[in-house]
């Protein structure tokens, strides 16, 4: 295992970059500590494989370096590394069984025969191939196969670290929960330093300590679930974080009211001289409905357009005067004839030019 440092890191496939429009990744800095699951999440084209890539030593970077504990690992080929990298795409030997392929890795470094069969036969039946163990990969389906490049990189104990670039793409939906949990539990078992690349927010919550949000090659934030959750830094990762994603709109902010359209609402902070762009972020969590009485003076009006129900829950989606707002409620409650918005003031963030302002307390 290592601690990996990414010190000043930015890339262009441009010989020649003439801006920073040119770059891919732009200024990176970051550490990510010695036995972390990590998961690199946004859009695709956002930089998340170029990133890794340059991590396992397929890319070198135009600018800064990679640092395995405290070496220096930037020119460094993969093998020298000693890492393991698990791609979108199934990379394994057809014409080997699949005990074979799960072997090879340990074979090349050495490993003694019976440490080999031992930890063989355990990849085996984590990935539920036992049955397969002698067959050859070449007639085995694509997520059999990816779930054999998953297992080559897991069977070895004594790497610094294993990327995983979109590893289950091509697994079907219940075994992706599987593998899901399986890999979470192997961490925890062995404490590999683990970097997962994914767009699929949900794989990137369930799997990662922290994750690291990434768009058109900026790193946005890194945090914990929760915090991604509770306080997005950046108005790309409220919207971009939740199932719908925060409700986010222009507003402005005289103190400690917002105003939006002819409401004001009181908030839990007071902000002062806020200049540029203003707007303010509220989750569908977070916004109750209720009847006028109910909400009193905090009720906004809400003109109600769709119901989708999602089973335990129910998504409202509609407007105050002219902003869109989404809302989630419990599959349980009623909805008003003429519903009224409460935004609950101590969930509600303040975004300037995009980015998170705390406020006074």
């Amino acid at each position: 295992m290592a601690q990996i440092t990414l010190d000043n890191i930015a890339h262009s496939f441009n010989p020649y970059p003439g801006s920073n429009a040119d770059y891919a990744l732009k200024n990176i800095d970051y550490q990510w500590d010695d036995g972390g699951a990590y998961a690199l999440l946004g859009p695709s084209g956002c930089g998340k494989t170029t990133l890794l890539n340059i991590i396992s030593g397929l890319l070198t970077p135009s600018n800064g370096r990679v640092l395995y504990d405290s070496n220096d690992m930037t020119l460094l080929t993969p093998e020298l590394r000693n890492i393991a990298q698990v791609f979108q795409f199934p990379v394994i030997y057809d014409t080997m069984t699949v005990a074979e392929n799960l072997a090879f890795p340990l074979v090349n470094r050495g490993v003694d025969r019976s440490e080999i069969n031992k930890r063989v036969d355990d990849m085996l039946q984590t990935l539920e191939l036992s049955d397969k163990a002698n067959r050859r990969a070449q007639g085995l389906t694509a997520d059999e196969k990816q779930k054999i490049s998953l297992g080559r990189g897991l069977v070895r104990y004594d790497v610094s670290a294993i990327l995983f670039d979109e590893p289950l793409t091509v697994i079907d939906p219940h075994m992706k929960w599987q593998l899901r949990t399986k890999l979470k539990s192997l961490h925890e078992q062995f404490g590999h330093t683990m970097i997962y690349v994914t767009h699929d927010q949900t794989e990137a919550l369930t799997f990662a300590d922290k994750v690291v949000v990434m768009y058109e090659g900026n790193v946005l934030q890194v945090g914990t679930p929760e915090e991604l959750f509770d306080q997005p830094e950046h108005t790309f990762v409220g919207y971009f974080i939740g199932s719908p994603g925060m409700n986010i709109f222009p507003a402005s902010i005289n103190g400690q009211t917002l105003t939006l359209g002819s409401n004001n609402v009181k908030l839990s902070k007071g902000y002062s001289n806020l200049n540029g762009k203003t707007e303010v972020g509220i989750r569908p969590e977070f916004i109750s409905l209720a009847s006028k009485e109910k909400a009193g003076t905090r009720g906004m009006k809400f003109k109600l357009d769709t119901v989708e129900d999602v089973g335990r829950l129910k998504i409202v989606r509609g407007k105050i005067e002219d902003v869109t707002v989404n809302v989630i409620v419990d599959e349980d409650d009623s909805i008003p004839t003429e519903p009224y918005a409460v935004f609950d003031p101590e969930r509600i963030c303040v975004y300037q030019d995009s980015f998170l302002i705390r406020g006074d307390a």
